[in-house]
């Protein structure tokens, strides 16, 4: 799993981060801190369900001073609100000494992974629309998610996920299955980057199919891969 760090007794770690998005004047993005931080928080947590684990603990890296911690915290809590999980432990540092001229921030997570699915059939799909800066913010209801990423792998209509950066689906695609040169057919911008996981992959069941589609929605496109095992 890309992004995840794999240590002793199935810990898993996981981090993002972001730079010139925030409240300072320089940034290139506009946005609040408290949001800054959620999307910040949402590609770590991805990566966490990718690798099959659930966080214990949050560690919060600030590089925008003092100010924007208790902002950055409240980001992270109103992810794990939104996904209907207890937030972890958060804990962290500021740094105080320099002042930086563009916002910088950094989320670690470290989770507990858990027993692998049951391997089944499934295919691949896409969740989300392909976002980046402020079109993330303009076009929220395009946005996979969170929510309903989590009450589909609970009831098992998602079988396993990987989210999709800014490196675009159809690198994303290659390197999720290890073949450099798959060729990859999605009704999307398979090279645009899809900045705060703004689509995910998913794989869906084959006996889950029709009731996925009515579960997520016009924004769940199928997504063809070839040059790889199916249901791997």
């Amino acid at each position: 799993m890309r992004n995840a760090i794999e240590i002793e007794g199935n810990l898993i770690i996981t981090t993002d981060n972001s730079g010139g998005i925030g409240e300072k004047s320089q940034d290139v993005v506009a946005v609040p801190d408290r949001l800054t931080a959620y999307y910040a928080a949402r590609v770590t947590l991805l990566e966490q369900w990718a690798a099959n684990a659930q966080p214990m603990t949050v560690l919060i890296h600030n590089f925008s001073g003092k100010r924007s911690w208790e902002s950055y915290v409240q980001g992270v809590e109103d992810l794990f609100r939104e996904a209907g999980l207890e937030t972890p432990t958060i804990s962290g540092s500021t740094e105080t000494n320099m002042e930086l001229v563009q916002s910088a921030v950094a989320v670690t997570m470290i989770g507990k992974q858990r027993d692998q699915p049951k391997s089944e059939a499934f295919k691949w799909f896409t969740y989300g629309m392909p976002l980046v800066g402020n079109e993330v913010k303009e076009r929220a209801d395009e946005v996979a998610s969170i929510r309903r990423i989590r009450q589909a792998l609970d009831e098992g209509i998602v079988h396993r996920i990987w989210p999709v950066g800014s490196q675009g689906i159809l690198k994303e695609a290659r390197t999720m299955t290890g073949y450099e040169d798959a060729s990859v057919e999605t009704a999307l911008n398979g090279e645009k980057s899809a900045g705060p996981s703004t689509v995910v992959f998913l794989a869906i069941p084959l006996v889950k199919v029709d009731e996925a589609k009515r579960f997520l929605g016009n924004i769940l496109c199928e997504i063809h891969i070839a040059n790889c095992l199916a249901g791997e």
